[in-house]
């Protein structure tokens, strides 16, 4: 059947290539998707490696497998690879999949600039490892690229400054691209209350990404022109100031974390109303709560400065700013209870991952306000606390909702479920290892152990050594993910076309798997498909 329905919208859309030429020129959402998510598999495996490359050394105290210039390169690599070619990828791959279909829109508004995105990254990325075969290694000044240390480094900061700008045209892209459909494509009678939460949450993500990507370019431009041109915006002895490489960064840096984490929350929003067999609680409050942590993003930067010394005043707004951000975030975390109070519960492997990020998410988000209080800033600022913190809200927040997603819509991608046995294996063996790898950090940060350093005072060395045996536990389970994905795209038994019993939404009444081009004649849209039941008749 979806062979038919393929061959006869193929004589609307031209031909359709094959072989490579199929995935170097198409223009089509679904395969745009799956290649950005190929790619974002890819890069987390080739990020996991330098982080294991990492917790090896630290396994114990000394130094034994690398030498700390190629440590710190890892640390450098590591973030940059799994940010930027993990995490963001990832979501614009679910984006790419999903959104035209939840919203009864045929394709991407802009479907050869939808190329020209993906396209840009293999390149970029290129690039970027490129830097760990040259003369003088990788850069080695951590993610984010402070000066002076990053105007020490070698000729490989130009090229690693090149390949962020590639990254930054590309999510630019992508992000002009999901407005753009969102907002003019949407079927007739899909009102902007009645999308699905992961379209809002990506809506409002696009603008952030329009927002700060061009201040990244900046500061790493002027980054670029100190070093090579001999400019000094940021070199005290030429008149220049560091510390405002800090606040341009970080005003770019902050929102880019909620980039990170708003289509989590829409993943998460869609998975558990399903399997509680509830429509949402609270949609219109979830709506203004992502629009009040993206614009909230945009005044807290200077909280990751506190040490660098600012004056009294702008310490305490920075602090109390930062601490109103949980408000809209209890508001979710209260909203996904209430949707899951009194529901007829089932605990496939999407709900499993789906739970886990918001149990989990939550631990970061009350180390991220102990964060956020000055005093305490002071005794925790760049020790193992900070790395403990960010990695349970990127790890267990993102990457977490990410495989909740996957599993969730994977049926949908292939006509094929997935081994829920394995897939709940996966989920309990990465639930453990993530905490066994994690939360003793906790403990490292708060004895003192500072973070980026390869070598440590013996008396970090057991928390060390646990947690360097979490890491490469949890690093042996994502093989397994790999597996279960490859042997549900290979075959197994047939997805029907809802999937899930309580789905709701437009894109469980197309056929799995999803045929090549859907939605050619707009689909009627009534409140039965809407995830929630605020603002219906």
């Amino acid at each position: 059947m979806s062979h038919d329905i393929t061959a006869e919208h193929d004589e609307h859309h031209g031909p359709h290539h094959t072989g490579l030429a199929r995935w170097v020129f198409s223009t089509n959402h679904k395969e745009i998707g799956t290649l950005y998510l190929v790619f974002s598999l890819i890069m987390f495996l080739i990020g996991g490696a330098m982080a294991l490359v990492i917790r090896a050394e630290l396994f114990a105290p000394g130094l034994q497998l690398v030498n700390p210039e190629f440590f710190n390169q890892m640390t450098t690599m590591h973030a940059l690879v799994m940010i930027f070619g993990a995490v963001m990828p990832a979501f614009v791959g679910l984006a790419n999949w999903m959104v035209p279909l939840m919203i009864g829109a045929p394709d991407m508004a802009l479907p050869r600039m939808n190329n020209w995105s993906f396209w840009i990254m293999p390149f970029a990325f290129t690039l970027l490892l490129a830097t760990l075969f040259m003369p003088t290694g990788a850069p080695a000044s951590g993610w984010t690229l402070y000066p002076p240390l990053s105007l020490q480094g070698g000729n490989s900061l130009a090229f690693v400054i090149f390949a962020i700008h590639l990254m930054g045209i590309s999510s630019i892209m992508g992000a002009i691209n999901i407005i753009a459909t969102i907002l003019n494509m949407r079927a007739p009678g899909m009102t902007l209350l009645r999308m699905p939460l992961f379209v809002w949450t990506w809506l409002i993500t696009a603008f952030l990404l329009i927002a700060v990507m061009p201040v990244l370019a900046g500061a790493v431009t002027m980054l670029l022109t100190d070093r090579f041109f001999g400019t000094s915006f940021f070199s005290a002895a030429g008149g220049g100031d560091p510390v405002l490489y800090q606040h341009i960064f970080w005003f770019f840096g902050h929102p880019e974390v909620y980039i990170m984490i708003l289509p989590a929350f829409g993943i998460v929003s869609e998975i558990i109303p399903t399997f509680s067999r509830k429509r949402l609680f609270g949609y219109t409050s979830m709506v203004y709560a992502t629009a009040s942590i993206a614009f909230l993003s945009f005044i807290v930067w200077a909280h990751h400065m506190f040490t660098v010394g600012m004056p009294l005043g702008a310490m305490l707004f920075f602090m109390y700013a930062t601490m109103v951000i949980a408000v809209p975030t209890g508001v979710k975390i209260f909203n996904w209870v209430s949707t899951m109070w009194r529901g007829s519960m089932t605990f496939e492997t999407p709900m499993l991952f789906a739970l886990g990020f918001v149990v989990l998410f939550t631990i970061g988000g009350f180390s991220g306000l102990m964060l956020a209080i000055v005093p305490a800033d002071f005794q925790y600022h760049d020790s193992y606390f900070v790395v403990a913190h960010f990695h349970y809200v990127l790890v267990t927040g993102a990457i977490f909702a990410i495989m909740a997603g996957v599993y969730y819509w994977l049926p949908k991608w292939t006509g094929h479920m997935y081994n829920e046995t394995l897939g709940k294996v996966h989920f309990w063996w990465s639930t453990i290892w993530i905490n066994v790898l994690f939360f003793p950090q906790h403990y490292l940060g708060l004895a003192g152990m500072p973070r980026r350093i390869p070598d440590y005072a013996v008396q970090f060395a057991e928390f060390n050594m646990i947690s360097s045996i979490g890491g490469f536990m949890f690093g042996i389970g994502q093989l397994l993910f790999v597996y279960i994905i490859w042997k549900c795209a290979r075959g197994g038994e047939k997805a029907t076309a809802q999937v899930w019993e309580g789905a709701r939404g437009l894109e469980w009444t197309v056929p799995s798997p999803a045929p090549l081009h859907t939605f050619d004649t707009p689909p009627v849209v009534d409140d039965s498909v809407a995830v929630h039941k605020d603002n219906l008749a």
